[in-house]
């Protein structure tokens, strides 16, 4: 019998009858009982049972093309519901902010943390879904929910049972569904990847054609049929044949005004200027000499804080899952193709790592960056012997063609950041705490 019932029951037991002169009304009798249950309540330290909190409906799925296309699951989750409202809540939250956001663990999904903070300040009976896979699929954060609804007495609900993590068995058995449910989604994930693997190496995996192809219906590359695409393709081998570099072919066109085609993500083909980027692709890539590739990169995961995100690298050649000389036409011979290959390796001054210490005087070398463009700054060594060091922002003019930012000399620069080791950075004209230094007119703090 609740504390309420029992002062009604000994009302007369509990307190003295109101004198003569004191008249209270009903209502305010019956307001005055419920304020000295509360605080009985409060003062015996009863949990509120879960079904005086709100309860929480969690929906999700787990791609936009579930959302577009499965419907049906949708409404499914939504009709859950009419079933806490058959349990006895009145009061339901319904949070659908994770729609088309994956459980696995790699994505940030703010419904599901706004939900768990709601549980953590003890406002919240149940936390409802169809599946309690539709929670998380990965044990981090299952965890995390099992054991904040434990502390609170908050109890989970699906569409077959009503789990109250308290009890010693009901926490083994969402231990259990937790781990099948992470162990169901890598057996997915698994067997997926292993067909894409076994399609790959016999080279019938292809997932977009490059440009100067199309997907031919026996799934290997043909040909694009538009004669100037493959003209403009041809031209830009020859080109690299006769001067050598990727940099001069790339020159080469932007001085003769030449666009090339690329491919649209809507898989058009659009004429562009070139860029150093997309001319290095195109001599780098195997398909152009008829053969087939798979498997050039490789994605790393990893945690920045609290958060994970995802680092895509290039794997070397003997690592590739497939590599197929002779599986389609290409533009150029494997032959050919190798010595390009082999010709690009060696123009390579130095290991592709970004911001590595090179040869030279330069102190600051890969630590300036031109602000009106926000690129690196390269350094060239000037004079008759090559030994006149000057700072420049040519990048833009080496791999698009624009006008040169700035050019100045270096040796100032480094003389200034020996005798003041704080940091400095370039700025506008105008700052009264700056100095010009000698002949360039480059700002530096002092």
């Amino acid at each position: 019998m609740s504390i309420l019932s029992r002062l009604k029951v000994r009302q007369g037991e509990l307190f003295a009858p109101p004198a003569p002169q004191l008249q209270l009304t009903e209502e305010a009798y019956q307001r005055m009982l419920r304020l000295l249950a509360r605080m009985l309540n409060e003062h015996l330290g009863r949990k509120v049972h879960p079904l005086e909190r709100k309860a929480i409906l969690y929906v999700r799925q787990s791609s936009p093309y579930q959302v577009m296309h499965n419907q049906e699951s949708q409404k499914l989750q939504y009709a859950m519901e009419a079933r806490l409202r058959q349990l006895g809540w009145r009061e339901i939250e319904v949070i659908d902010d994770d729609l088309g956001r994956s459980a696995a663990g790699a994505v940030t999904r703010a419904g599901f943390e706004r939900m768990v903070a709601k549980v953590c300040l003890g406002k919240v009976g149940a936390v409802a879904a169809r599946e309690v896979s539709r929670f998380a699929r990965n044990s981090r954060e299952w965890q995390q929910l099992v054991e904040v609804c434990r502390v609170v007495d908050t109890v989970l609900v699906d569409q077959e049972m009503v789990y109250a993590p308290r009890l010693s068995n009901d926490r083994l058995l969402l231990g259990l569904k937790g781990s099948l449910n992470e162990y169901e989604l890598d057996l997915l994930r698994q067997r997926s990847v292993e067909a894409r693997y076994e399609k790959a190496r016999r080279g019938e995996l292809i997932i977009s054609a490059p440009v100067g192809f199309i997907k031919g219906e026996d799934q290997r590359l043909e040909k694009d049929p538009d004669l100037r695409v493959q003209q403009a393709i041809l031209l830009v081998f020859r080109k690299f044949a006769e001067l050598g570099t990727v940099r001069q072919t790339l020159m080469w066109f932007l001085e003769h005004g030449l666009e090339v085609p690329t491919r649209s993500p809507s898989g058009k083909i659009t004429w562009k200027r070139p860029v150093y980027r997309s001319m290095h692709r195109m001599l780098t890539s195997p398909a152009y000499g008829g053969a087939y590739s798979y498997g050039k990169t490789e994605h790393l995961t990893g945690y920045e804080g609290s958060r994970t995100h995802s680092i895509c690298r290039r794997k070397p050649r003997e690592r590739w899952l497939a590599l197929i000389p002779g599986a389609h036409e290409g533009y150029v011979t494997w032959e050919e193709f190798e010595r390009i290959r082999r010709a690009v390796e060696q123009n390579n001054y130095a290991e592709p790592q970004p911001g590595a210490a090179r040869n030279g005087q330069a102190l600051l070398a890969g630590l300036l960056r031109c602000r009106r463009c926000g690129r690196k700054l390269s350094v060239r060594y000037t004079g008759n012997r090559h030994d006149v060091l000057r700072y420049c922002c040519i990048r833009g003019f080496l791999d698009n063609g624009e006008p040169r930012c700035i050019t100045f000399g270096g040796i100032t620069v480094d003389e200034a950041a020996i005798d003041k080791p704080h940091p400095m950075r370039l700025t506008e004209p105008g700052d009264s705490t700056m100095r010009p230094t000698r002949r360039t007119g480059l700002l530096l703090r002092n």
